[in-house]
């Protein structure tokens, strides 16, 4: 069973059932609220509370599941309530997360988001125990246990912490090891289960495991792309969602910075999904951008899913949002399209140089066709001489060689 209480008249849960399909939860029912805001203390009113009690029993319901992120209180309050257990979107969200959690870093940053959230609802599971003791100057056992588990979790989080530390240092190295090649970053950001690790293995033939589940891909996966005769390296990571906790925003973090720090995003988007539907994914996506930083960052709209795509939709997609790339991950449509797309976008940021290159120098030769793609060349008694096209810092490095626009 599930509730929500809307701030707005938006009363769809789809997204929240969704979840519990990927979380292995059966739905059996859905209750909505309107209300302005819900309520403090039980999430919702006396009145819909019985309602959902009675649902429950007619429905068989074992489990109900809130739509928003409860607070302790309500969370108890509830339970106490209803009679059964009660769960939340971000617990939710956590457990799948737990579940497609499979390199070191991945589970570790799903453990630090599920200690930070356990830690407030600690209080009340030695409830039984805090009559045993107290008074003036002194402490019950129950309350001493309380304070030793959150004690406990507080040094795990710690810990934690200094891992994911740890980890980003050495994301840090290994990114600078790719900005010393000056491969150009892409990164594919968009809602979860929009078919971004099917593009990513259509755009570069890798083969990354993909499935029909939401939160499939946790851990960032980096391929190289071919575009326009240059190299560029695309990232995949972690999908977002509507009211992404703030818990695995900053857990991830460390992933997160991949799309953060990337050159280009391609902004992935379900474009069989019906446009209100399209467009509150959108907006969820740019939320999820200005939190970590990235709203500044170029972007390209890709619409995935074309092979699906009814004429009357196509047509609805061209006029709504002009500048999407439509492309189909299973037929190959729109791939070239946006391959070059791909590499249009950083062509802008490109400045046209000539070198002369020394006979010797044939590793520098080497590195400019790897960077650069195709080249013009010229063999002449000094050396090579070439014209190429190359980012502003990947020339200063090869200034050395450079022709003025007069030189012979």
């Amino acid at each position: 069973m599930i509730a929500s209480v809307p701030p707005t008249e938006e009363d769809r849960l789809d997204e929240l059932r969704e979840l519990l399909r990927t979380a292995g939860v059966a739905t059996v029912g859905e209750m909505v609220q309107r209300r302005e805001h819900p309520h403090p203390n039980s999430y919702l009113g006396p009145g819909k509370l019985e309602e959902l009690k009675a649902a429950i029993a007619a429905d068989d319901a074992n489990l109900v599941a809130a739509d928003d992120e409860l607070s302790p209180r309500q969370e108890r309050n509830l339970e106490a309530a209803l009679g059964v257990p009660v769960i939340d979107r971000t617990a939710i969200i956590l457990d799948i997360f737990a579940a497609h959690a499979h390199t070191a870093e991945g589970k570790l940053q799903v453990e630090l988001a599920q200690l930070e959230y356990n830690l407030a609802r600690m209080r009340g599971l030695w409830s039984h125990l805090e009559r045993l003791g107290g008074g003036i100057g002194t402490r019950g056992p129950g309350e001493a246990q309380i304070e030793t588990d959150r004690r406990l979790a507080r040094d795990r989080i710690a810990a934690l912490r200094r891992r994911l530390a740890h980890v980003r240092s050495t994301r840090s190295v290994m990114r600078a090891e790719r900005e010393r090649a000056h491969l150009p970053q892409i990164a594919l950001a968009g809602y979860t289960n929009a078919g971004k690790s099917t593009l990513l293995n259509a755009l570069t033939g890798a083969s990354v495991p993909v499935r029909d589940r939401l939160f499939h891909t946790l851990d960032p996966t980096t391929r190289v792309l071919r575009a326009g005769g240059r190299d560029y390296l695309l990232t995949d990571t972690v999908g977002f969602i509507r009211k992404l906790p703030h818990q695995l925003v900053d857990a991830f973090g460390a992933t997160l910075e991949e799309t953060r720090l990337a050159d280009l995003i391609l902004h992935v988007v379900d474009g069989s999904a019906p446009e209100d539907d399209l467009c509150a994914m959108i907006r969820a996506v740019d939320d999820v951008l200005h939190e970590i930083g990235a709203e500044e960052a170029p972007r390209l709209l890709v619409a995935t899913k074309a092979d699906v795509i009814e004429p009357e939709r196509r047509l609805e997609l061209s006029h709504r949002h002009p500048d999407a790339t439509l492309v189909s991950a299973h037929t190959g449509e729109g791939i070239p399209a946006l391959i070059e797309r791909v590499a249009e976008e950083f062509s802008r940021t490109l400045s046209e140089v000539e070198l002369l290159l020394p006979y010797d120098e044939g590793a520098r030769l080497a590195e400019l066709h790897e960077l650069a793609g195709d080249l013009e060349r010229e063999d002449t008694p000094e050396g090579v001489r070439v014209t190429v096209r190359l980012p502003a810092a990947v020339a200063a490095r090869f200034a050395p060689f450079a022709l003025s626009r007069g030189s012979a």
